[in-house]
Order: C-alpha cells, then structure tokens, then sequence
C-alpha cells in the first residue's frame, strides 16, 4: 500500500480542525484522490463535527463550479453515506457532471429508502439527468429503465410528499411516456402554486410542442415565477410560435423575466427572433443588452453547428 503524501494527511488534520479555517487553496489540493488517499480522508470523516462537514462540502462545491479540472467526485461520492442529511444533499450537488450509472442504483435507494425529505427531492433531482441521456439514447435500455421505473413508482404514489413528488415529476419530464404527460396535467391543474410551476417546467423539458399553448397562456400570468417558468419552458421547445409573445415579455417588469425571455429566444433561434435580439443590442438597459448579446452569441453557435 502506497503511503499518503504528507501534504494531504495535513490538509485533512487541518480540516478537522474546528480551531482551524478552511483554506480553498488547500482544498484543491483534494482533487482526483487515489484510493489509498481517499481511505485516509475517510477514516477522520465522520470524527469531523456535522457543521464542519457542511462547510468543507460547500468550499468543495464552489471550488469544482469555479474551476471546471478540479474533480471532487471521489470525496461527493463519500458523502453520500454521511449520517448527516445536509451532506448528502451537497453530496448529490457535487455530483451533478457525473454520469456515470453505477449512481443510479444509489440515487434510487436515496429516493426510496432515506428519511429525509429533502435527500430523497435532491435524489430525484439527480436522476432527472439520467431521464435526459435516456431520451437521447446515451445509456442503456438496463440503466433506462430502472430509473423510468423508479420516478413513475414515485408519481403512482399518493402518500409521498408534494416535494418530493414534484421533484420526481421534474425529473420524468424528458420521458416520452403516456404516464408522464398525464401527470404533468395533473399537477398543471393544481391549485398549489409550486406544482403548478414544476408543471410548467416539467413541459419544457417534455419538449412537446403540444404545451406551448398553455405555455403563452402563463406568459401572462400575474406570478412573476409562473412567467419566468413559462419563458424558460419555451426556450427548451424550441418552437417559433413561441417567438412574438416571448418578444412581449422582454418587456416585463421583472427583470429576471426579461432575461429568461430573452434567453429563449437565444435558443429558438430563427429570423424573427434573431432580428430582435440585435435591436435589443442597443438597449440603454446593461442587463438587457447583455443578455441579447450571449443570446445571439448561442444562435450563431447553433448556426454554424448546423453548417
């Protein structure tokens, strides 16, 4: 066995170390750990107070989404295990580029069997990527089905909770299934606000131009979350009818609307839209500008994929 490089038994004894502050410099230095330093890390883990932890996952987490060659997944993967409910949640967060199937297994287990709440919405949140690549047929019919079966067992359920439930909903949305559709409806219906916006998400991500709509419908909406879901949801249809009220909705009162409108129209593309959008280049308002901006930026980008 291949001892542990004195620089890393220290980051770790100093991560322990409630007296001691946590360095992100340090921290980076835990990327890619090999098995026998990934051994080590674990056997101080859990004597590390359950605050601390939380702490280290979330320096951990902000490290990996600054630097994209930074690779936590070793020590996220760990975390899956902790006792502590905070960390596991952080844990399936840290984890969120991995799509590697061995998870799947995990993350159904997560969804089913943890006691809290919250892990088992972070779970079914994770399996909604594996829902995607499903659709896009990057994996296999073995590892496809066993999360179709699990997130549909969840939507069957009347007795889990509305969180979770409506995180299970938002991760089928990329199913093309019959059962799917039905409870997107379902949810559309309700008078709970909450799932009424997953809904509208969860048609977006359904990528049924048979929603769209509704989907213009909720465009004017009086909830300024229920707009921005609604903009959003059209973005990933991708259908041009979509374009002259999304165009309207550039000029929403909030501005957070605005944008998603705009980015919308970034990923439907077409003349319309894009003539819009270089209008929107000169707008005295910085935001929307910007925002036009990186819109085109993605049109010319899906242009010249095209060519």
């Amino acid at each position: 066995m291949e001892a542990v490089p004195p620089n890393i038994k220290q980051i770790i004894a100093e991560m322990a170390a409630a007296d001691k502050p946590i360095i992100h410099a340090s921290l980076a230095d835990l990327s890619n750990l090999d098995a026998n330093e990934l051994t080590f890390l674990e056997q101080t883990w859990n004597s590390i107070e359950a605050g601390r932890r939380r702490q280290i996952m979330i320096r951990l987490l902000e490290l990996a989404e600054e630097n994209y060659e930074l690779n936590f997944d070793a020590i996220f993967k760990n975390g899956l295990r902790d006792p502590d409910p905070e960390v596991r949640v952080q844990s399936i967060e840290g984890l969120w580029e991995n799509e590697e199937t061995t998870l799947i297994s995990t993350y159904i287990r997560m969804l089913n069997e943890d006691k809290s709440e919250a892990v088992q919405a972070a779970a079914a949140k994770a399996l909604s990527k594996y829902a995607m690549l499903n659709e896009l047929k990057k994996i296999g019919p073995a590892s496809s089905g066993r999360v179709s079966q699990a997130l549909l067992a969840i939507l069957a359920d009347p007795n889990k909770s509305q969180e979770v439930w409506r995180r299970a909903l938002e991760a089928a949305a990329p199913l093309s299934l019959n059962e799917v559709k039905k409870a997107i409806r379902t949810a559309y219906q309700s008078e709970d606000h909450k799932l009424k916006n997953s809904a509208i998400y969860a048609m977006g991500k359904n990528c049924d131009s048979a929603w769209i709509p509704t989907l213009i419908q909720e465009m004017a909406s009086t909830s300024s979350e229920t707009r921005y879901e609604a903009a959003g949801a059209c973005g990933e249809i991708c259908d041009e009818a979509a374009v002259a009220p999304l165009i309207k909705l550039t000029q929403d009162k909030d501005p957070e609307v605005q944008q998603a409108a705009i980015n919308a129209l970034g990923k439907i593309g077409g003349a319309k839209a894009k003539q819009f959008l270089m209008k929107s280049l000169n707008s005295p308002d910085e935001v929307i500008s910007e925002a036009a901006e990186q819109a085109l930026k993605q049109i010319e980008a899906e242009e010249d994929h095209l060519f």
